[in-house]
């Protein structure tokens, strides 16, 4: 992505609308089956492409305790941007997204995650950024996570909202690792950057137009909370 994001440096001066978004959001039906009595605070991790664009949508959805960007998929060693940006480490560029189930359910942030905040038919890309660090995938926390996880990609495949079949992974969460301090809270201290801009603004702003309910202007930035801690 920071290849991309130097390349789109020429067309900065462009006024940038949702519409020429990298991926255009789909309105889905919300899942048929979600996570049930679930108390205390809950944890998605989710990736979906460049965690950039990922991490500012869930900041700013409500009921959203925390995001924070991350590496999910390989081991602890290789969890290094430089060495994941490789695509040979297993990871995958994540958002671990920490939500209260009284405000906001598993199903409703996996309804967000396919529809505004990436492309869930792309293999191994998104956007500009290509590779299997940038596929679609959900780590699961439980057995029920991952039920609702398949039956809601079974739901809207059969829906056919797509025009490609969906190919995010379900499997279980080995473990998470939090990215370098310097890509937290990336879209909201870089709007105007290029990358930001075309890719992830459009993102933030489809999540305030088709899930109003759900939007937060405020963002729950990472940097407040450890600032509070």
């Amino acid at each position: 992505m920071y290849v991309a994001a130097i390349g789109l440096l020429a067309i900065s001066a462009i006024a940038v609308t949702p519409s020429l978004a990298a991926e255009d959001a789909v309105v889905i039906p919300p899942p048929a089956v979600d996570v049930q009595n679930a108390s205390g605070i809950q944890t998605a991790v989710l990736a979906g492409g460049c965690f950039w664009g990922v991490q500012g949508v869930f900041q700013h959805t409500k009921g959203i305790v925390s995001a924070v960007s991350g590496y999910s998929g390989g081991k602890k060693t290789t969890a290094d941007y430089r060495m994941v940006s490789t695509g040979t480490t297993g990871h995958a560029e994540s958002v671990e997204v920490k939500f209260d189930p009284k405000k906001i359910s598993y199903g409703k942030v996996l309804q967000i995650f396919f529809s505004v905040a990436h492309d869930p038919t792309q293999l191994n890309r998104q956007g500009p950024d290509t590779g299997t660090q940038y596929r679609s995938a959900i780590f699961t926390t439980s057995d029920e996570q991952k039920n609702v996880a398949d039956a809601y990609i079974a739901q809207l495949n059969a829906a056919g909202v797509y025009k490609k079949p969906i190919v995010t992974k379900v499997g279980p969460l080995q473990g998470f690792f939090a990215a370098e301090a310097y890509h937290q809270d990336y879209l909201t201290l870089h709007p105007t950057q290029p990358y930001i801009a075309y890719n992830d603004i459009p993102k933030v702003e489809n999540l305030k137009k088709i899930f109003a309910e759900n939007y937060s202007a405020k963002p729950t930035l990472v940097s407040d909370i450890k600032a509070t801690n």
